[in-house]
């Protein structure tokens, strides 16, 4: 027992070890489409990276990065556990398979219209005849799906695909 730690703190560890990295390796899902958490993909580097390789090195345990091209294909994938732990947004959509801690970041949404848009404030984006894009399978567009009402969704497969979109 590391001197530094009581035998409780000990026990927890190889309990988390356990949890999180049953096959001694620590299997980190990461999603390559979202920016946000990863900057580069060669050599791979952003939030997501970053902490799946700490808590590798807490838990003492190597980091293989399983990459995946878009959230939703990182999702489906937990069925199939090829993945210990995964860096995406919480919602209640995906958590019938997936269990999820506390956040560990949370990024600010909106909207984005065009400058000369009568659409000022996010109220006025739900209405009738409005359509919002989003990218398909991202938290945002599981979130618009339980909550707009009344404007429509064109959905894309990338981001580079919404900037081709004159909604």
């Amino acid at each position: 027992i590391n001197a530094e730690y009581g035998e409780e703190d000990f026990a927890m560890s190889l309990s988390a070890k356990a949890a999180l990295a049953p096959t001694g390796v620590l299997r980190a899902g990461i999603n390559l489409s979202n920016f946000l958490l990863v900057s580069t993909r060669d050599p791979l580097t952003g939030v997501a990276p970053s902490m799946a390789a700490e808590l590798g090195r807490r838990l003492g345990v190597p980091v293989e990065f399983v990459l995946f091209d878009h959230p939703k294909l990182l999702c489906d994938a937990a069925a199939d556990q090829v993945w210990d732990v995964a860096f995406l947004g919480a919602d209640p959509a995906r958590a019938g398979l997936i269990s999820f801690t506390a956040p560990y970041a949370e990024i600010p949404c909106t909207y984005m219209v065009p400058e000369n848009s009568w659409i000022q404030t996010i109220d006025q984006v739900d209405r009738e005849g409005h359509r919002v894009a989003v990218k398909s399978g991202a938290a945002y567009h599981l979130w618009l799906q339980r909550n707009l009402r009344h404007a429509s969704m064109v959905e894309t497969e990338t981001l580079d695909e919404l900037s081709l979109i004159h909604i």
